[in-house]
């Protein structure tokens, strides 16, 4: 599922609502947007029931050029990470989608 289609299907179940599409789209690019400046800002993010985002950091090392077998110097770096919660894994471990 892309943005625009988990975008266009929220709209969809909040139509009995009468919220607007344009509302439900900021509504969804501001929490992307937040979760996204807090792991830049190395904080963790938690939604209780769905998972929490945290930010591995990775130490240098030395790795090897799969294609030539040269040696190459890996730096440092941080990376996002999500961690699914308990009601998540088991819903996926059951595969119901339905709502």
């Amino acid at each position: 599922m892309t943005k625009s289609e988990l975008i266009d299907r929220l709209a969809e179940r909040v139509a009995p609502l009468q919220v607007p599409h344009g509302d439900v789209e900021m509504a969804v690019k501001l929490i992307l947007d937040t979760v996204s400046r807090e792991l830049a800002a190395d904080r963790r993010v938690e939604i209780r029931g769905f998972g929490s985002f945290s930010v591995h950091h990775r130490d240098a090392r030395t790795g090897r050029n799969p294609r030539t077998g040269v040696t190459v110097d890996i730096p440092p770096k941080r990376v996002p990470h999500f961690k699914p919660g308990k009601a998540l894994r088991e819903r996926v471990d059951r595969g119901n989608g339905n709502v």
